[in-house]
Parts: C-alpha cells; structure tokens; sequence
C-alpha cells in the first residue's frame, strides 16, 4: 500500500461535507457498530505492507497506535482534526518527502470486542478514511493494563517496510496510552485476534526487542488521561524504551508532537526551527511540543557532543547537537 497523494483541499471538502450534513468523521463508530470494521480487523492479516512507488521512490513508515479505552477515547478524534497539521509538517517542511502513516488502536484482549484495530500504510487521503473506521470502544480491563504487546507482536510480525528492506532505514512507530502493557504475548490471543498457530507465549522484553530492529519505537503519555501522573507508568516504558517515553501535557499537541519527533531523529530540523515552523504554520502547541520533546533533544545534543573527538571544544564547530 501507499499509493497516491495527500491533498488537504480533498480533506477540507470532505469536514466541509460532514458540519453541513451532520455527519460525524467517526460515522462508522458513531453510527453504533460494535466490533471491528473490516478494513482494520488483523485477523489472517499476512503483511500490511509500506512500499516504494514511481509517486513514492524512497517511502518511509510512520505508524500511530493508540489506546482508545475509556479515558484515552478522544485521541483519535484530535489525530483526525489534527491531520492536515502532522502531514504538512512532514512533507512542506521537508522533514520526511514520503510518509506513508498506518493508523491503529488498541484495547484490553481479555475483554474488549476490538482489542487491536490496524489500517493500512497510506500516502493520501485513505488513512483518514482509516481513522473514521476505528471503533471506538471505551471500556477497557478496569486495571492498569492494556494489550499494548499485541499490537506490538503485530508491528513486528506482520509488517513489511520498503525503508528497511531496501535500505536499511527502520520506521517509525508512536504508541499513544495511559497504561502498562501485560508481561506476555499470550499465544491463545494472537491465534484468536490475528490467527496463526502460536504455541508458546512471547515474554514482553522479547517482542520489543523484535519491533526495535525494524521502527524508532515512542510512547507518548498524554497529561490528564486516567494513569498519566503516576510515575509506574513512564518508569515502566522507559525500561523498555529508554528516553523515547513522551509526556505531553496538552492532548492537541500530539500532531505536532509526532511531527517534530521525526523531524528531530531524521536530522531534518532541530527544536528550535521546528518551533518556529509551529509558529510559521499557526499552531499554538509550541510551549506544549518544547516541554514534550526537550529531554530527547537534550539527550541528542549529549550523544553529538560525546562523538566529538577528545579535547574538541563544541563551541569550534558548527555542528553541535544531531
């Protein structure tokens, strides 16, 4: 997949469309469906595929899995307002010239009637078409965990990306949630939900070590949600992820969020410039995206620093910081 060409006029039509007839962006949700939609469900999904195009010759994966349980329930909603926002980052600015963005989401696999939701990886206006498909369910197991390891079982297994296997580029992968995820990849769950015929449960150490050889692997944790102020949380992810843990404390920041972090680890701007992009494009989530990514962009500007060759005094060069 990840044909075609993204075009905001289209994308305005179609908002323009929905306020004059009252049709929601999530009709499909909102319309009362209770379980997957087609398009997204992953059961006896082989590969979703991002592969490279005579429009796309050098495709780059981005893909953003979010938890859509109770409190989480309206970041889908902001992605979709916030689409045209993430995408003209991206590609106007330079930072990426081909995304090609799967949407996702994800519940509880012991009891939610759509654990795991997976569109496609797309380059136009279908991966809006994707985000109006997720159902969003609320719910969720009642704890403080969610099957995070399923849809990163899924990434890992069932994705296959131009980037990596052409050239070595490994993409880009935004979890979005509130809560841990659960020690293992339960075999009975991933032969139920995605198919197959796993015998042994996967220990979650192992299947993020497995998804970090093919993306750039986030969590971002949005302020205000259920479990986002307590620390078990963030030290949770960052032991598996390290310093790729995002606490964002303004939830229709996250385009722009995502947009600056790959920004930033493409070494297509650094923090400074891309706020001024904000500023440029009229968002007012710099305050919110400078709090958000300054600890990456520190770490950033340490790993540069440290490459330098012994007795180099960072103020001698141009180049200090990644």
């Amino acid at each position: 997949m990840g044909s075609g060409i993204w075009s905001t006029n289209v994308y305005d039509a179609a908002a323009s469309y929905r306020a004059a007839t009252g049709a929601s962006a999530f009709a499909y949700s909102d319309g009362g469906a209770t379980a997957v939609h087609e398009d997204l469900d992953p059961f006896g999904v082989t590969v979703r595929e991002s592969r490279d195009s005579d429009e796309h010759p050098e495709s780059l994966a981005l893909a953003v899995l979010f938890d859509v349980t109770g409190s989480m329930g309206n970041v889908p909603r902001t992605l979709q307002s916030k689409l045209p926002d993430l995408l003209g980052l991206l590609m106007r600015k330079g930072y990426v010239e081909h995304p090609q963005i799967l949407f996702g989401a994800v519940g509880d696999a012991t009891c939610d009637r759509a654990p795991l939701q997976v569109g496609q990886f797309e380059s136009d206006n279908r991966m809006d078409d994707d985000l109006g498909r997720i159902l969003l369910e609320g719910g969720g197991g009642g704890q403080m965990t969610e099957s995070y390891e399923l849809a990163m079982y899924f990434m890992a297994r069932h994705t296959a990306m131009d980037c990596l296997d052409k050239r070595g580029k490994r993409g880009y992968l935004f979890l979005i949630g509130d809560e841990l995820a659960y020690p293992k990849v339960k075999a009975r769950e991933i032969n139920k939900i995605i198919g197959g015929e796993q015998v042994e449960d996967i220990p979650f150490a192992a299947i993020v070590a497995e998804l970090k050889r093919k993306y750039d692997v986030y969590f971002i944790i949005p302020e205000g949600a259920y479990y986002s102020a307590d620390d078990r949380l963030a030290d949770f992810w960052r032991t598996q992820l390290g310093q790729n843990v995002i606490r964002l404390d303004d939830l229709d920041a996250v385009c722009e969020t995502i947009a600056l972090t790959v920004g930033l680890a493409e070494d297509a701007v650094d923090l400074e410039e891309g706020l001024d992009h904000l500023r440029e494009f009229g968002s007012g989530a710099g305050s919110s995206v400078s709090r958000a990514l300054a600890p990456l962009n520190s770490r950033r500007g340490a790993v540069a620093v440290s490459a330098m060759p012994t007795g180099l005094d960072p103020a001698d060069t141009e180049v200090t910081r990644l």
